[in-house]
């Protein structure tokens, strides 16, 4: 028999230095010029590069159109149209919101931009120094919340990988971290989370992207997604709640409402022939549930059900 082949692997591609910083040269001008008008403005601006992107970007276009027929068969063209547009604004938006949070959110003023929803006691669960996993989506804006938790003054830490380019990532993560936002590199995470967790912290995760074909497969709008097992083994190994929660625009203002809809807690999957793939699907279905409440504010351009399960690999579409 034949040995198999040896896969080469892909040499990671060389970031140009020079090109990186004049992008983020070009983005520091950029924003000062956007700084020029108030954030009404630049959040109608957005909605209008939003729509173009949609009539421009056709492949994210087809992908979230394909998406949106998938999860939601009984809605007509004209809905999917809608919906995928308007997600599309959302995004560009966001990209206005980072810019602005740190500029207009403060400590004495979060209720001018702000309002919750069911979080208190998670709230007094982080007050008293209690950890515990707060996961959500991609969708309205995400960003804001570990943000806000900072601003307040709260023991968290976002769990995340850096921009490509570091100028750019060093600057953004940079104006966060000086608001009391603690951000954690994605590749260098796990060495840290035994610390994290012992000193009584809450770790943020957004737990919505493809975990390819080694993740766990669960239901999300009524098909298989590939999921990261990390979450579930976190809970599982220190005994920790998980929160799922979210941040929704209203409108098109700078406004969000923030909140917990699930709280899912250690003696609930005690008892379960498979904890991890409960508690995997169990955060995973009320993640859903709130996209539902406005599903125009999800990301349904991005790949969230690029793997399949081993079994349907090889079957049609």
């Amino acid at each position: 028999m034949d040995p198999k082949p040896v896969r080469k692997r892909r040499k990671k591609h060389k970031r140009n230095v020079i090109l990186d910083w004049l992008a983020y040269a070009a983005l520091r001008i950029a924003v000062s010029i956007l700084y020029l008008f108030d954030v009404k403005t630049n959040l109608r601006f957005a909605c209008f590069l939003g729509r173009e992107m949609w009539k421009h970007y056709h492949r994210g276009r087809k992908r979230a159109i394909d998406h949106l027929k998938a999860s939601f068969p009984d809605k007509d063209a004209a809905w999917i149209e809608a919906t995928g547009k308007r997600s599309f604004e959302h995004i560009a938006m966001l990209a206005v919101d980072m810019f602005f949070t740190p500029r207009l959110v403060k400590r004495d003023n979060w209720d001018k931009y702000s309002t919750y929803k069911n979080i208190e006691p998670s709230k007094w669960r982080m007050q008293g120094g209690q950890p515990m996993i707060f996961v959500g989506g991609h969708y309205g804006n995400f960003e804001i919340v570990g943000y806000l938790m900072g601003v307040f003054g709260f023991d968290v830490y976002s769990i995340a990988r850096p921009l490509d380019n570091r100028f750019i990532s060093r600057w953004l993560y940079g104006v966060r971290e000086k608001a009391g936002q603690k951000i954690v590199d994605k590749k260098g995470a796990s060495g840290k989370m035994e610390q994290i967790i012992e000193q009584g912290s809450t770790l943020c995760f957004i737990v919505d992207q493809d975990a390819g074909k080694k993740g766990v497969f669960v239901d999300f709008f009524g098909r298989k997604a590939s999921t990261y097992k990390s979450i579930a083994l976190l809970a599982m190994q220190y005994n920790m709640p998980v929160a799922v929660g979210y941040s929704r625009r209203r409108n098109n203002d700078f406004f969000f409402e923030i909140g917990i809809n699930r709280v899912i807690m250690p003696e609930e999957w005690a008892g379960k022939d498979d904890p991890l793939l409960w508690i995997t699907q169990e955060y995973t279905s009320y993640i859903e549930k709130f996209i539902r409440e406005d599903p125009s504010q999800y990301w349904w351009l991005h790949r969230r059900w690029k793997h399949r399960p081993k079994e349907k690999r090889n079957k049609p579409q």
